[in-house]
């Protein structure tokens, strides 16, 4: 009888200690030791890499500013104004093709087209010398009635200063041609950087000498 009693303690005893192993907590990570300073730590393959380092951010240049602009031509067709574009264009900065209706005689003049009434060229007009500027008419009779006339230039490039001039404070001024109509001529107006030779670039577009030419045309 008391071996049988012994039997079932020894049993009792071996569920409770299984039943406690199956239960207990798991145990907390021992923490590694500190490393020295500069020495990195190991990492197993399994482990989620750690990134600390901060991205590097690459830096964009800024492009160069125009510092010079001038026209190259004249050319007889726009396939010639292209082919010179295309021959300049790793020096260029900025750069359009431009068509100017040739003329036989006269020369160029700056206007502002027609507006709606009388009143609405006069208010303009005013605006016109608040800012500045003289030598100006209000057209009262004709097709260009309640224009206003700005000017007359034997030279386009005289006319093309003043036209850079009233365009760069605002006012939508225009350019045109006096005299009677001829075979059109293309300019190639371009932008360069500090430095850039406009003699070289005029030589390899194949142009006469570069015709001056205020930046703000090219905006």
């Amino acid at each position: 009888m008391l071996i049988r009693a012994l039997i079932v303690l020894l049993v009792v005893l071996n569920l409770g200690t299984a039943a406690w192993w199956l239960t207990r907590p798991a145990p907390a990570p021992v923490p590694g030791p500190d490393l020295p300073a500069g020495v990195a730590r190991l990492q197993l393959v399994d482990e989620p890499a750690q990134t600390n380092a901060p991205a590097m951010s690459t830096p964009v240049a800024s492009p160069a500013p125009v510092a010079l602009c001038f026209s190259l031509g004249p050319y007889t067709s726009e396939n010639a104004a292209m082919r010179a574009q295309a021959a300049t264009a790793g020096q260029l900065l900025r750069a359009r093709l431009r068509e100017v209706p040739g003329i036989s005689a006269s020369g160029y003049q700056v206007v502002i087209p027609p507006a709606a009434s009388l009143e609405d060229a006069q208010a303009v007009a005013a605006r016109i010398g608040a800012a500045g500027f003289d030598d100006f008419l209000v057209v009262r009779q004709g097709d260009q009635a309640n224009g206003i006339a700005l000017g007359r230039y034997r030279s386009r490039e005289a006319a093309e200063r003043r036209l850079a001039q009233l365009q760069a404070a605002g006012f939508p001024a225009q350019l045109q041609p006096v005299g009677r109509a001829g075979p059109g001529l293309w300019w190639l107006d371009a932008g360069v950087a500090d430095g850039i030779d406009p003699i070289a670039i005029a030589r390899a577009a194949s142009s006469g000498a570069p015709q001056p030419l205020e930046c703000t045309a090219l905006r």
